[in-house]
Protein backbone atom coordinates (compact mmCIF):
# COMPACT_ATOMS: atom_id res chain seq x y z
CA UNK A 1 0.00 0.00 0.00
CA UNK A 2 1.40 3.40 -0.97
CA UNK A 3 1.96 5.93 1.77
CA UNK A 4 0.19 9.24 1.41
CA UNK A 5 2.19 12.44 1.69
CA UNK A 6 1.42 14.69 4.63
CA UNK A 7 -0.92 17.61 4.06
CA UNK A 8 -0.59 21.14 5.39
CA UNK A 9 -1.04 21.10 9.17
CA UNK A 10 -0.34 17.36 9.58
CA UNK A 11 2.02 16.26 12.33
CA UNK A 12 4.92 14.14 11.08
CA UNK A 13 6.84 11.83 13.40
CA UNK A 14 10.56 12.14 12.64
CA UNK A 15 11.84 10.68 15.91
CA UNK A 16 14.50 7.96 15.73
CA UNK A 17 13.14 4.62 14.53
CA UNK A 18 15.26 2.63 16.98
CA UNK A 19 14.64 -1.12 16.62
CA UNK A 20 12.33 -0.52 13.61
CA UNK A 21 15.13 1.11 11.58
CA UNK A 22 16.30 -2.02 9.69
CA UNK A 23 12.75 -2.89 8.58
CA UNK A 24 11.71 0.63 7.55
CA UNK A 25 11.79 1.82 3.95
CA UNK A 26 12.84 5.30 2.90
CA UNK A 27 9.82 7.48 2.20
CA UNK A 28 8.85 10.92 0.95
CA UNK A 29 7.15 12.69 3.86
CA UNK A 30 5.70 15.55 1.84
CA UNK A 31 6.13 17.37 -1.40
CA UNK A 32 5.01 20.94 -1.92
CA UNK A 33 5.38 23.09 -5.01
CA UNK A 34 8.94 24.17 -4.19
CA UNK A 35 9.98 21.80 -1.38
CA UNK A 36 10.31 18.08 -0.73
CA UNK A 37 11.19 16.34 2.53
CA UNK A 38 11.99 12.65 2.79
CA UNK A 39 13.26 10.23 5.39
CA UNK A 40 16.11 8.19 3.99
CA UNK A 41 17.07 4.91 5.65
CA UNK A 42 20.67 3.95 4.94
CA UNK A 43 22.00 0.71 6.41
CA UNK A 44 25.63 0.27 7.48
CA UNK A 45 27.92 -0.36 4.51
CA UNK A 46 25.35 0.67 1.91
CA UNK A 47 25.87 3.59 -0.45
CA UNK A 48 23.96 6.05 -2.55
CA UNK A 49 26.21 6.75 -5.54
CA UNK A 50 27.32 10.24 -6.58
CA UNK A 51 24.42 12.37 -7.82
CA UNK A 52 23.24 15.97 -7.73
CA UNK A 53 20.00 17.92 -7.56
CA UNK A 54 19.32 21.33 -9.04
CA UNK A 55 18.15 22.92 -5.79
CA UNK A 56 19.73 23.33 -2.38
CA UNK A 57 19.70 20.30 -0.06
CA UNK A 58 19.93 19.71 3.67
CA UNK A 59 20.74 16.33 5.18
CA UNK A 60 19.95 16.01 8.89
CA UNK A 61 21.01 12.85 10.72
CA UNK A 62 18.27 11.56 13.03
CA UNK A 63 20.07 8.40 14.18
CA UNK A 64 23.15 6.38 13.34
CA UNK A 65 26.15 7.63 11.39
CA UNK A 66 26.41 8.58 7.70
CA UNK A 67 29.34 9.84 5.63
CA UNK A 68 28.55 12.40 2.96
CA UNK A 69 31.16 12.95 0.26
CA UNK A 70 31.04 16.24 -1.61
CA UNK A 71 34.55 17.38 -2.36
CA UNK A 72 35.53 16.21 1.12
CA UNK A 73 34.11 13.56 3.43
CA UNK A 74 31.86 14.75 6.25
CA UNK A 75 30.64 12.48 9.03
CA UNK A 76 27.07 13.10 10.17
CA UNK A 77 25.96 11.76 13.53
CA UNK A 78 22.58 12.16 15.22
CA UNK A 79 21.75 15.83 15.67
CA UNK A 80 24.03 17.13 12.89
CA UNK A 81 22.90 18.72 9.63
CA UNK A 82 24.72 19.38 6.36
CA UNK A 83 23.80 22.02 3.75
CA UNK A 84 24.69 21.54 0.07
CA UNK A 85 24.25 24.06 -2.74
CA UNK A 86 22.30 23.08 -5.83
CA UNK A 87 24.14 21.06 -8.50
CA UNK A 88 26.75 19.91 -5.96
CA UNK A 89 27.68 16.27 -6.64
CA UNK A 90 27.48 14.18 -3.47
CA UNK A 91 27.20 10.59 -2.28
CA UNK A 92 26.18 8.99 1.01
CA UNK A 93 27.43 5.90 2.83
CA UNK A 94 26.04 4.29 5.96
CA UNK A 95 28.71 3.89 8.64
CA UNK A 96 26.09 2.64 11.12
CA UNK A 97 22.44 1.89 10.37
CA UNK A 98 20.99 5.38 10.03
CA UNK A 99 18.01 7.50 9.13
CA UNK A 100 18.32 11.04 7.83
CA UNK A 101 15.91 13.78 6.85
CA UNK A 102 16.62 15.10 3.38
CA UNK A 103 15.10 18.44 2.39
CA UNK A 104 15.28 19.51 -1.26
CA UNK A 105 14.39 22.94 -2.57
CA UNK A 106 12.85 22.21 -5.97
CA UNK A 107 14.33 24.97 -8.08
CA UNK A 108 12.27 26.35 -10.93
CA UNK A 109 13.91 26.31 -14.34
CA UNK A 110 11.57 27.58 -16.98
CA UNK A 111 8.18 26.05 -16.24
CA UNK A 112 9.61 22.84 -14.76
CA UNK A 113 10.64 22.02 -11.22
CA UNK A 114 14.12 20.51 -11.03
CA UNK A 115 15.42 18.14 -8.38
CA UNK A 116 15.91 14.43 -7.86
CA UNK A 117 12.92 14.15 -5.60
CA UNK A 118 11.69 10.83 -4.27
CA UNK A 119 11.64 8.99 -7.59
CA UNK A 120 13.03 5.54 -7.05
CA UNK A 121 13.31 6.10 -3.31
CA UNK A 122 13.53 2.90 -1.28
CA UNK A 123 15.81 1.46 1.31
CA UNK A 124 19.46 1.77 0.42
CA UNK A 125 20.39 -1.78 1.28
Amino acid sequence: MALEHAESGDLIDVRPLGPRLRSTMSTALFKAEDLEVMRLVLLAGKEIPPHKVAGEVTIQCIEGVVEVTSGSVRRLEAGWMLFLRGDEVHSLRGIEDASVLVTIFLERRGDKLQGRGAAGLGQAS
